[in-house]
């Protein structure tokens, strides 16, 4: 098999206590990791792939608002 690299662009939401809004954008940005991949060795067979490595490479915080608690 060949080797490719792809940019990958995902969406988290990310529930978060901090003092402030800016402190809760900055502490997400800088304290969520890597995913890991979710494909089943069957996957792999079905599909002829296999993913060598998933690192994070950007992460930024696009917007933030106060949650309600619920409950």
């Amino acid at each position: 098999m060949k080797t490719f690299e792809v940019v990958l662009l995902k969406s988290y939401l990310v529930r978060i206590k901090a003092e402030s809004m800016e402190g809760a954008k900055r502490c997400a940005e800088l304290f969520t990791g890597d995913v890991v991949g979710i494909s089943t060795e069957q996957h792999k067979r079905d599909f002829a792939f296999e993913i060598e490595e998933i690192e994070c490479i950007f992460s930024e915080a696009l917007h933030a608002e106060e949650a309600h608690e619920t409950g």
